[in-house]
């Protein structure tokens, strides 16, 4: 993918923009815009709404109130990993063709891998440290290995906007510094980066703009700004207070509308 021509050209907008599930808030009100080409860390309690944004942008959730908009992408052209899950060690399938199944926009479920298309998966392989493992089952990978095969499916995608939803849980540090650096290429190649995170001194480290959410933002911009210890209590104290006021503007406004 070519370098984005402008970063502050936005890529998702969100007005008044509410998620949930059942009718029920995970998150509410949201306004705002990400430019094409941000490097963008979400963080915040559990039960913030972190995960259901990413959702909201990649499509699996329809806004309960407001809008998203995508801007000059796709959502065919989003490459969404989501959070681990654990694999079923038995399951009939090796590295070389999990990671394969990055191509499924491109060729369909019934498409052929011809040569070229070999070696591209050969060489998100070897980018994300995998080499010599392409045979391998995939249940007999380690965590860390796992995630890289989860990465080099990111890779084979060459999508403009990437979702990651905690890509670090529970893999090993050498694997958090080799995918931290492929998230780096991929930023300064102009892809639009979107990442929830709980590791708030990698943040600090790794991206330069973050978004702190509890439900509601809280605060939006510098990295460095964002995670001030005042900031960090009132997203805590907002997700412990739970969201009844919210979820009673929602049911109103589905009464009225209805």
């Amino acid at each position: 993918m070519s370098p984005s021509s402008s970063t502050s050209r936005a890529i998702v907008r969100f007005a008044n923009l509410t998620l949930g599930y059942n009718r029920h808030p995970a998150v509410h009100h949201l306004h705002g815009e990400i430019a094409a080409g941000s490097l963008l860390a979400i963080v915040g309690p559990n039960g913030a709404g972190k995960s259901t944004l990413l959702k909201g942008i990649s499509g699996e959730l329809r806004p309960l109130q407001g809008s998203l908009e995508l801007l000059g992408v796709q959502r065919r052209q989003i490459a969404y990993l989501t959070q681990q899950l654990t694999l079923d060690s038995s399951f009939p399938m090796v590295v070389h063709d999990f990671v394969a199944m990055g191509l499924w926009h491109e060729i369909g479920a019934f498409g052929s891998v011809h040569r070229a298309l070999r070696r591209r998966i050969d060489a998100a392989i070897d980018l994300v440290g995998l080499h010599g493992l392409e045979s391998r089952p995939i249940g007999a990978l380690s965590g860390g290995q796992l995630q890289r095969a989860h990465f080099a499916r990111v890779v084979l995608q060459d999508a403009p906007l990437v979702l990651l939803d905690e890509p670090y849980g529970a893999i090993d540090a050498a694997s958090v510094r080799d995918l931290a650096a492929l998230v780096r290429h991929w930023h300064d190649e102009g892809r639009t980066v979107i990442a929830v995170l709980h590791d708030l001194e990698h943040v600090r480290q790794e991206y330069p703009e973050t978004l702190l959410l509890a439900r509601e933002i809280i605060a939006r911009g510098d990295s460095a700004s964002v995670l001030s210890d005042e900031n960090l209590l009132r997203a805590r104290q907002i997700a412990e207070g739970g969201g009844d006021e919210a979820h009673a503007a929602i049911c109103h406004a589905n009464q009225e509308s209805g």
